[in-house]
Order: C-alpha cells, then structure tokens, then sequence
C-alpha cells in the first residue's frame, strides 16, 4: 500500500506542477477572477454573476474553480434555504426526488481519474507520507490566517460569497492535519506547513450566498472568497420569484412567515462521507475518520418546497 500511496501521490504532485505551469505560462490568471452560476426555479433560469478574490482566499478561489469546470456543481440544489443566506454545492434530488448528499470524495477521485485536476493544500501525515484530503485551507482568522500576505479580510455584506463546512463533533478535535499556508512561514514561525486541526480545513464543495444585511460572526468562522457582481439586478429576482410562489401559499404577508411556508425542515446526519475508507487512498486512514462519520451529529435543514437547482457554475474569467 506504502508503494502505491507513493506512486499516487507523485503522480498528483506532476499533476499538480503541470496545471501551475500551464496557468503561469498561459497568463490567464487574475486577482478577481469570476464565474456565473444559473440556478433554476419554477421554470425559469437566473444567471447570477461572481467575482472572486484571489488576494483575500486564493486556496479557496482556486479549489471553487477547480470544482466548477470539473462540473462538479453542475445538478446540485439550494438544499438550505434561510432569511439570511442559500446553502447549496452539496446535495441534489436522487432519482426518487429525496435530498441526497453528493458523495465528495468518491467523485473528485473520479473526476481526477477521468483528467480534472484539483490543487491540493490539505493532507495527512501516515507513515512519512502526505496524503493529500482533498478539502481546502480554511482561509479565515479562527483558523490563524489573519497575518497572512497582510491580506484583507472580506466580511459578510450582501451577496457575499462563503465557502461553508458542516460543524464536526469533539471526536474531530483530535485529528491533525498539514497544511500548506499563503505565506509560506513568513508571518509565523518560518513553517511553510503547519499543523492545525481538521475541523477547520474541512471544507469541501458547500458555499453560500449572504443574503442578510447585519454584521455576523461568521466572518472569523468562514472564508468569504467572493462577492455578486448585480445583487438587486440578477439576484433578487430569483429571490422575488420565490416571494411570488409562497405568495400563493399564503395570505400573510409577513416575510419570514412567507420564507417558513416556502420550506420543510428535514432533518439529516452529517459527515457520513468524511474520508471514506473504500475510497482508493483513504483507506489506509479511514480509522482516523471513524468517530467523525459515525459521530451521529445531524442538522436541520430548510429545504425549499420548489426545488432551487443550480444548472452549472462556469468560470468567466480566470
């Protein structure tokens, strides 16, 4: 196994030099790069444009991007809608149309195999080896990023983009892993790695759209990498399609009554899928993982009673 992991991960460090040289010598890349994200509702498509920012969460823009022309968004659904934010990139409707959560790693691994590549900034330590986890530098202050490159702190205004991971247990305290920092030591102890805990590199493929107005402390907890480019012109109308669908619904015309009428609440177990052990080079660390998947944690989850689907996210501009 110690062979094949070292064969794996050579493999994934060619990859990972060729898709830099690529980008280094193509020139195509940006500090705000931007992607279009069509959602789908009652009938009707909403394409909602983002810019990104590579100055202020370059791990986490890079890993969005690499996710999105892998097409890996593309059929997913808002399976949390609140007052404050949508949650979506994680979950669509199987074929019986039941909310399912959208196996993560088994699918990068494929996507992998079938040519997509997928920059790596998060690994485990087993037996001399960095296994990369697939998941992404959490690039926000709870995480000790906040010296970094001196870089500005996005907040949580209106249309702020978010990548987002689900809370894990105590049993996920414990388990450490390697990450690759922005400033490669030169704001800490010198270290261009460092060891800090899972729990908060955790984030795979879930972002949300801030939708609230009210300052928030999620903005140590989570990395805003990004921002709607026409929040009243593009994003709005999908969410004034919605006030029109609940409005036949319900006579009342309070909003959040309106908002709790247009979703059930469903309540699901999270983290099941961390690592999974039969996932090719997980294996070996699937029992690093186990308290975490089987930890029982669940969530409430405020599914729209329409279906949101997010059509695709595209990259426009790297």
């Amino acid at each position: 196994m110690k062979k094949t992991l070292r064969r794996f991960l050579s493999f994934a460090s060619a990859a990972v030099i060729s898709a830099g040289a690529i980008a280094m010598f193509a020139g195509c890349t940006s500090s705000e790069p931007e992607v279009t994200v069509t959602y789908a509702f009652n009938g009707t498509e909403y394409k909602v444009e983002y810019t990104l920012s590579r100055s202020d969460a370059p791990k986490t823009v890079q890993h969005f991007i690499e996710l999105a022309d892998a097409g890996y968004y593309d059929g997913t659904c808002i399976h949390d809608y609140t007052s404050t934010a949508l949650y979506g990139g994680g979950w669509y409707y199987n074929d019986s149309n039941e909310l399912t959560e959208k196996d993560y790693f088994s699918v990068v691994r494929e996507l992998e195999k079938a040519g997509n590549e997928f920059t790596q900034s998060v690994y485990y330590m087993y037996e001399g080896d960095k296994i990369p986890l697939y998941t992404v530098y959490g690039e926000f202050t709870d995480n000790g990023v906040e010296n970094e490159n001196n870089r500005r702190v996005n907040t949580h205004s209106k249309g702020a983009l978010v990548m987002y991971y689900t809370e894990k247990t105590d049993s996920a305290s414990g388990i450490e892993v390697t990450v690759e920092r922005n400033d490669k030591g030169d704001n800490n102890d010198g270290s261009a790695e460092q060891e800090i805990p899972y729990a908060k590199n955790s984030a795979t493929s879930l972002f949300y759209t801030y939708r609230g107005t009210s300052s928030t402390t999620n903005d140590a907890k989570y990395a805003v990498f990004g921002k709607t480019k026409d929040y009243e012109g593009q994003f709005q109308p999908l969410l004034d399609a919605i006030d029109a669908y609940t409005a036949d619904l319900t006579d009342d015309e309070n909003t959040e009554e309106r908002e709790n009428t247009f979703t059930r609440e469903e309540q699901v177990h999270l983290d099941t899928l961390d690592h999974l052990g039969t996932v090719d080079v997980f294996a070996d660390i699937a029992s690093v993982f186990e308290n975490v998947r089987k930890s029982g944690k669940t969530a409430t989850f405020n599914v729209p009673v329409e279906p949101i689907i997010i059509k695709s996210v595209k990259v426009t501009k790297y």
